[in-house]
């Protein structure tokens, strides 16, 4: 199986049509939008080899990134002090509040790991990023591995399940002979 990816590699790229092109942007916009089942559709279509596995990687991870990338920005955009006004209504006190923005601070190298590969956690962590003003350059790096380890599963896991439902069908053909 996985010389059949490595081949696929190879060929595929030579093989398509220039509008594939479209079609890995458009897989961008798509994970971008939605996420896993997006990726896992695009490794589908490379299993049956309308597409390049490779550039249905980076596609999806340049989709989840500037999803990433503006949901941080969103709470970065955020009053903070707003929501520390907010707060009080709620019964949380400023101090809490405080704790929890240097909280943030300093785990935000393992709170955006395991919530970049859990899913629906990564959106409240790079909002709450976003509102402690936790810089740009400091939690990228972590992000961008969790990243390749997120996309890269689910690209492993649609190529091969979209092989497996193949063999299957090819099997059914021979049966029903």
């Amino acid at each position: 199986m996985l010389n059949d990816l490595f081949l696929s590699l190879s060929s595929a790229t030579s093989a398509q049509h220039p509008l594939a092109v479209w079609a890995y942007f458009l897989l961008m916009i798509l994970v971008a939008v939605e996420g896993p089942v997006a990726t896992l559709v695009g490794a589908v279509a490379a299993s049956t080899g309308l597409l390049n596995p490779v550039l249905i990687f980076i596609s999806a991870s340049l989709g989840n990134l500037t999803a990433d990338i503006l949901w941080y920005s969103l709470g970065y955009v955020g009053k903070g002090e707003w929501l520390m006004k907010l707060s009080g209504r709620f019964g949380v006190k400023e101090t809490v509040m405080s704790r929890l923005q240097k909280d943030v601070h300093e785990h935000i190298h393992k709170l955006l790991f395991i919530g970049k590969l859990t899913l629906g956690l990564v959106i409240p962590t790079l909002l709450a990023a976003g509102l402690a003003r936790v810089p740009f350059k400091r939690w990228f790096g972590v992000l961008f591995g969790a990243e390749c380890i997120w996309t890269g599963s689910l690209v492993l896991a649609g190529y091969y399940f979209g092989a497996f439902i193949q063999h299957i069908e090819a099997n059914l053909r021979w049966i029903s002979l």
